[in-house]
């Protein structure tokens, strides 16, 4: 019998119509397989699968994931976060597996994020990074997975070199929308996404330039980052991310997510918190 394979135009357009008749057909599916996604056992003879192509500058890995989980596509990604992809499917140790995470009952609520390169197009004359938290807020009495983006200074304009910070305006120039009531969810960004893949959070994505097809990365982990299996689950449920940003020194590392919570309701009563919900890029 023919595995239940899902392989989407994108998928096939990468591959060829051979390689793809032929996955269809059962000659390169797996038994089993980790979902791409959710990281849990999928078994394409009982139960719809999904091809998803991860696409490097020289090369390209073929995983597989539950249907519905995320559809079947073409993910871009750096040649980089492409061998970290095949490390995570071989099983094999990436860098993450060498720091130890501590018991399950003391993992902490919100996991903070910190890059080593300023977002794209954000640099200016004074150097400043992102800092990302992961953690999950509630709305309508359901977690949803969120993003809380800060910087670690003031963020000038390209060619800028005057003292203001210029972060807030930026955003709301793209498309994020202030925040005057946490408890009501984003309005989606158009071209945005956030780029989980393996499990693992890679990205921040804007919209292609005029053009082109592939999406800018606004903001890259230096390496793929684990998230809580919370946020996994948050995020898997709803393919959204809700992703917030406020200036340097608005919302500072929190341990947990109720003071996570409170320092957003303290931001967006300071007028000092922009907003967008975002589409999973990805898996």
């Amino acid at each position: 019998m023919s595995p239940m394979l899902d392989v989407s135009d994108a998928v096939r357009a990468e591959i060829g119509d051979e390689e793809a008749n032929r996955l269809l057909a059962g000659e390169y599916a797996p038994g089993s397989y980790d979902c791409t996604s959710c990281r849990t056992p999928g078994d394409p003879g009982s139960e719809r699968t999904s091809t998803v192509l991860f696409v490097g500058e020289e090369s390209a890995v073929l995983a597989f994931a539950h249907a519905s989980c995320v559809p079947s596509q073409v993910v871009p990604v750096s040649e980089e976060q492409l061998q970290g992809a095949v490390r995570t499917i071989e099983g094999q140790p990436s860098v993450e597996d060498d720091v130890p995470d501590g018991p399950a009952d003391a993992a902490p609520d919100v996991e903070p994020v910190a890059p080593e390169a300023p977002a794209d197009g954000q640099e200016g004359s004074r150097q400043a990074v992102l800092g990302v938290t992961c953690g999950q807020v509630l709305m309508d009495n359901a977690l949803a997975a969120a993003l809380v983006v800060e910087p670690t200074g003031p963020i000038a304009r390209p060619g800028s070199d005057g003292p203001g910070d210029d972060f807030l305006p930026i955003l709301i120039e793209q498309g994020f929308l202030p925040v005057t009531d946490v408890a009501q969810a984003p309005a989606t960004n158009p071209g945005w996404s956030v780029l989980v893949a393996t499990g693992q959070l890679h990205a921040i994505l804007q919209p292609p330039a005029p053009g082109t097809a592939q999406p800018i990365t606004w903001w890259q982990a230096h390496q793929p980052l684990a998230v809580t299996d919370g946020w996994r689950a948050a995020v898997n449920k709803t393919n959204t991310v809700l992703v917030y940003a406020a200036p340097a020194g608005s919302i500072g590392q929190q341990p947990r997510e109720d003071l996570l919570r409170e320092a957003l309701e303290k931001a967006a009563a300071a007028g000092v918190l922009v907003a967008a919900a975002m589409p999973l890029s990805g898996t």
